[in-house]
């Protein structure tokens, strides 16, 4: 089994196409108005529009409703994205901050509320665990 993607649901797919590209820098393919991916090395973000929720089944996803799950980004230089991202992302939950396991953290709400965290690892066992 390969995990390939994560898929946020949104009222607004232009708009969060917009954001994630411009905080990964990654170019979004568009399959159609209601369907665009980020392919990111080892993942793709998928980001659907409401429209979509029906076909997999009526009610299933709700947009701007997540309270439990964080999309993660391993960056070469945190500090240097939260400086290039200040001024842009208007909700920091956190500045860069070492984590207990090794990382160097930001923790960010994209424009639907989803928790996002670009991170850089900084201790040799996180970077020894994340080495590419």
């Amino acid at each position: 089994m390969d995990f390939v993607s994560i898929r946020i649901i949104t009222g607004d797919v232009a708009r969060l196409v917009e954001f994630y590209e411009r905080a990964t820098g990654v170019q979004a393919t568009w399959a159609n108005e209601d369907f665009a991916e980020l392919k990111i090395a080892g993942a793709t973000l998928a980001i659907g529009s409401t429209r979509t929720v029906p076909l997999f089944a009526p009610g299933s996803a709700r947009p701007a409703d997540n309270h439990s799950v964080i999309t993660e980004f391993l960056v070469d230089d945190v500090d240097r994205v939260y400086q290039n991202l200040t001024g842009f992302v208007t909700d920091f939950v956190n500045e860069p901050t070492t984590m207990p396991w090794g990382n160097r953290s930001l923790l960010f709400r994209d424009p639907d509320g989803n928790l996002v965290n670009f991170f850089t690892p900084v201790t040799p066992a996180a970077i020894a665990k994340f080495a590419r």
